[in-house]
């Protein structure tokens, strides 16, 4: 068994894995901020704003699953769960947008 998954991991070509990781990166950082400015602007306090969050990971991490083919080992090392993480760095760019945008837009409220 750890023979085929080591197999499959000589297949990767690193200079590939590192693309990929880049830009599954970029587009997680994307969605994280853009998740937040809509929490901001909607106005959702507490829960509703984390439970955005949540839903605009799950729904990126299921369009990268499909524009993998279904097949994310094939291309990114860690397979299904380094899609579905999102990773602390964009949890904290989410909270800074969020805040962001709900400071400016609900200043008068």
């Amino acid at each position: 068994m750890s023979a085929t998954q080591d197999n499959a991991a000589q297949l990767l070509f690193p200079p590939n894995v590192q693309y990929n990781n880049l830009r599954l990166y970029t587009v997680k950082f994307l969605s994280a901020c853009s998740a937040g400015a809509a929490a901001g602007v909607l106005g959702l306090e507490n829960w509703l704003g984390f439970a955005l969050f949540v839903f605009s990971t799950l729904l990126t991490s299921a369009c990268l699953y499909l524009k993998c083919g279904g097949r994310p080992a094939k291309f990114i090392p860690g397979g299904w769960w380094e899609l579905v993480s999102p990773g602390q760095e964009n949890i904290f760019s989410f909270v800074l947008v969020w805040t962001l945008f709900y400071g400016i837009v609900h200043v008068y409220d």
